[in-house]
């Protein structure tokens, strides 16, 4: 039986703590914190079943703090917890410069699994830590998230939900922390609990409404979560922003323009008022977990067969991804793939057709697709390849970039790039992805120009730590790589033609690196050399082969890419050689809002086919 006085006991040591932590760091979000003391505190010291010695232990029950501003209340629970890196004098050292406890959570924290802050992203992950302990680890540890009210105006949430309604996942509990006020309003709902029940009972949840201040009604409404067995279960919990027993926080509390913003002289006073009916040693050891798995090991994991295909084979890279990752699925169960409904046309379907329970297709939400995967790969449970059209992945770019800050191995995969994709339009066409994907601080990014190449960076994306993007193309391409062991590496590029005597070095990938070899081809027989080079990883770019390459061709550079020009393979090359003497750079990309129209029309049309790069050779040597 829950001991409710104790419980409280904690809430109000989490307040204290809040508002002492962020009075000394004369920023944060106290109220906030308030808000949701007494959720924490159930939560964490009656609800949740977890070793504190090791946070990110794989039996552990996960939580994930959406809103995340609400730091210092997370910062608070983990120390009353008995988490020995976190101390009183820790959490006076918030916000601080060099400390880990910063002012929103990270995974430089151990007991973070993702980094959160950017609003309406966390109940998509944790839907991916949810599906893998369902239906990947078979295990009994549960998932709780915490959002904002604010938050829930954010589609992405509405995605997730959908999701986990969807898939039933009913070790997954969303908790709501209606506190009423945003950052300059009130939030659109207010203290409408009934429209969030509805709406989370439109999607398949269990939906319960509660008083976020009551300690016994928590418990209870936690218990008939853990009772319901065929769905997700939402606590809708009705809070006061600032709040404390006992209207300790008057004129606080409730109270527009406290957000964001330090209590002031007035913390102190709501401190001592606190105590004055708080036991502040009071302490519930944390529940252990009860599941028995064991953890993952980095071991390398190989393709179970080299590559197979004919010297006069032509197949379009997007088909090779298919074939790779089924073999890699047959190395390792833990590789698993998800996709956004265009699976027949990324070739993940190769991989769903071997492995039905490895794959998890997240339909039309590209946002709660990167989430999913993001969540899916936390704790090193899974190793999650999620493919798209490469154009969508652009919606769902904050996930990726908080993706970066959470320290996500995650690999994506976009397929139909550039206007090689031809007749679909401008609108399908990815010619922004190689910008964004370059702009992500962690991510490595591949572009395969053929079958052989694109099977092996997808297995070195299996082995690369982080976010890898691997860039797939629509149009079947020859192959340039031979042999079938072949090698490639992170960071390294190939010299696929080249002479004694090259005029000029010519660098592409995919479709235009076909392209290159063709006008190689034809500049050859009319006595003019020049070199090719296949950048095959485009970040980080191999700066040391481009810069030999270029002063053993006549210190001239041509980029030619199915892109847009700004932030693509010639401004990777650029940077590349910009302090390089000497060098000249023409960089052949698209620059203008294609059409629809055939692949070869459209590769001329935006002066990336041959005969364009041919008469760039040709104007650069005069």
């Amino acid at each position: 039986m829950a001991d409710i006085q104790t419980l409280k006991d904690i809430a109000n040591r989490l307040r204290i703590y809040s508002i002492e932590s962020t009075t000394a760091a004369k920023s944060g979000h106290p109220t906030s914190c308030m808000s949701a003391a007494d959720i924490m505190a159930v939560l964490f010291h009656h609800e949740m079943r977890y070793d504190v010695s090791i946070p990110r232990g794989a039996n552990n029950d996960r939580f994930i703090l959406s809103k995340g501003h609400a730091a210092p209340i997370l910062y608070a629970a983990w120390h009353v917890a008995g988490h020995p890196g976190v101390t009183h004098d820790d959490l006076l050292q918030l916000r601080k410069m060099g400390h880990i406890l910063e002012g929103h959570p990270t995974p430089r924290i151990d007991f973070v699994d993702v980094a959160t802050g950017s609003l309406g992203q966390g109940l998509s992950v944790a839907a991916g830590m949810a599906y893998t302990g369902k239906y990947f680890d078979k295990s009994d540890y549960r998932v709780y998230c915490m959002m904002g009210d604010g938050e829930s105006a954010e589609g992405s949430v509405w995605e997730a939900a959908a999701f986990a309604g969807h898939y039933k996942l009913n070790n997954l509990v969303g908790i709501i922390d209606v506190n009423r006020l945003g950052q300059s309003d009130p939030a659109a709902l207010q203290h409408d609990t009934e429209a969030y029940k509805m709406r989370l009972q439109s999607f398949g949840w269990n939906a319960i409404v509660v008083d976020g201040h009551d300690i016994a009604a928590l418990v209870e409404a936690f218990k008939q979560g853990r009772d319901c067995t065929d769905k997700p279960t939402a606590l809708i919990a009705k809070t006061f922003k600032g709040y404390a027993h006992d209207n300790a926080a008057a004129g606080i509390s409730d109270e527009l323009n406290w957000h964001g913003k330090p209590l002031g002289d007035r913390g102190a006073e709501i401190i001592a008022k606190i105590k004055e009916n708080t036991n502040m040693e009071a302490f519930i050891a944390p529940a252990k977990p009860t599941s028995t798995l064991s953890e993952n090991e980095d071991a390398e994991i190989k393709l179970s067969a080299p590559p197979a295909y004919g010297a006069d084979e032509k197949v379009a890279t997007r088909v090779a991804y298919g074939t790779a990752l089924k073999k890699l699925g047959q190395s390792s169960n833990r590789i698993v793939a998800m996709d956004g409904d265009t699976k027949n046309s990324t070739f993940a379907i190769t991989f769903q057709k071997e492995f039905p329970d490895r794959f998890i297709e997240c339909f039309i939400a590209e946002q709660n697709l990167v989430g999913v995967a993001t969540g899916c790969g936390c704790r090193k449970r899974t190793i999650p390849f999620a493919s798209t059209f490469a154009a969508f992945f652009s919606r769902a770019y904050d996930q990726i970039r908080m993706g970066a800050i959470s320290q996500a191995n995650i690999k994506l995969v976009g397929s139909h790039a550039g206007v090689s994709i031809g007749e679909d339009g401008p609108s399908q066409m990815a010619l922004e992805d190689l910008a964004m994907f370059r702009s992500i601080p962690t991510a490595t990014v591949f572009y395969p120009s053929d079958p052989v190449s694109m099977e092996r960076a997808v297995e070195l994306a299996a082995n690369t730590e982080g976010i890898v993007f691997i860039r797939s193309s629509r149009p079947a391409l020859p192959l340039i790589y031979t042999d079938m062991n072949e090698t490639f590496a992170v960071g390294k590029s190939k010299v696929v033609k080249s002479t004694e005597s090259d005029k000029a070095l010519l660098i592409g990938a995919g479709v235009t690196l076909a392209e290159a070899v063709k006008a190689h081809d034809t500049l050859a027989a009319e006595g003019i050399n020049v070199r090719v080079l296949d950048v095959f990883c485009v970040k980080p770019i191999d700066k040391e082969l481009i810069i030999s390459s270029a002063r053993a061709a006549g210190n001239r550079i041509i980029t030619v890419e199915d892109h847009y020009r700004e932030g693509g393979i010639g401004s990777a090359v650029a940077e590349a050689v910009c302090e390089e003497a000497g060098i000249t750079l023409q960089i052949l990309g698209v620059s203008r809002v294609p059409s629809s129209g055939p692949a070869a029309v459209l590769i001329d049309e935006h002066g990336i086919s041959a005969a364009k790069i041919i008469a760039a050779v040709k104007k650069s040597m005069a």
